[in-house]
């Protein structure tokens, strides 16, 4: 069965873009939640065509009520979503002894908090359903990264709220994994200089920058209807760059 029911969070741009494009292809409703109108406005115009497939929700992934009336809106519409990829994802990196008390509630809040809420408000509907795939997305920065005190601390929950959650699921037809990209080719990486960016390539075992697409495939095996036994996972799209090199 294809036309299953997706969420894709902060899913305007970047990888959560990519994501929400090959669910979108595979057949799936989709619903993009992010924050940006303007962008979700554009979005309409590049994926017109299935559109009765469509949903894009101004929603604000850290405020339980907006998430509530998201997810009853897609029910209304649809039916209770049966995929939750949790991509939104903020960084604020500085030196701990920089770091304000702020910096640090935001990146948890939007990282962290926001997948707790967003898997509160579907799971009832997919364990009623006894299907659900849900995919956190973490970041090989988890195993640390100098300046990134808020942001590592976060992705590491995000593999410690997926772990504990697939095996409270585990027996409600639910799976619940990880992905962990690595440097990626995304608007946030143009942002370097060309020497910036050959340095990091280079520290790839690969020896290329990750694609959007390489992140989205494996999210697309996470979530697909047949892959029911693999769930606690957490699975490293970063090019071998985590057997060895520090983060970034």
């Amino acid at each position: 069965m294809l036309d299953r029911v997706a969420i894709v969070t902060g899913g305007a741009r970047g990888i959560g873009l990519g994501i929400a494009k090959m669910l979108f292809a595979k057949g799936h409703h989709l619903a993009i939640w992010d924050r940006d109108e303007e962008v979700l406005g554009t979005l309409s115009k590049t994926l017109n065509a299935g559109a009765d497939r469509l949903l894009l929700q101004v929603v604000d992934v850290t405020n339980k009520a907006a998430i509530k009336e998201a997810t009853d809106a897609i029910t209304d519409h649809w039916s209770a979503p049966d995929i939750l990829v949790n991509n939104a994802g903020i960084t604020r990196d500085k030196r701990i002894i920089n770091m304000t008390e702020e910096d640090w509630d935001i990146v948890l809040d939007v990282n962290l908090k926001s997948m707790f809420l967003c898997c509160k408000a579907v799971i009832p509907g997919m364990v009623n359903g006894n299907f659900g795939r849900i995919v956190n997305i973490s970041s090989r920065a988890w195993l640390g990264g100098f300046g990134q005190v808020n942001y590592s601390a976060s992705k590491g929950g995000a593999v410690s709220l997926t772990r504990t959650l697939a095996i409270e699921l585990a027996r409600e037809g639910i799976t619940v994994n990880a992905v962990a990209p690595g440097i990626v080719d995304t608007p946030l990486l143009q942002n370097y200089s060309t020497e910036q960016r050959e340095l990091l390539k280079k520290s790839v075992p690969t020896g290329r920058i990750g694609r959007v697409e390489d992140i989205a495939r494996t999210v697309g095996f996470l979530a697909d209807e047949e892959n029911s036994y693999v769930t606690g996972q957490l699975i490293y799209v970063c090019g071998g760059r985590s057997l060895s090199n520090p983060s970034i």
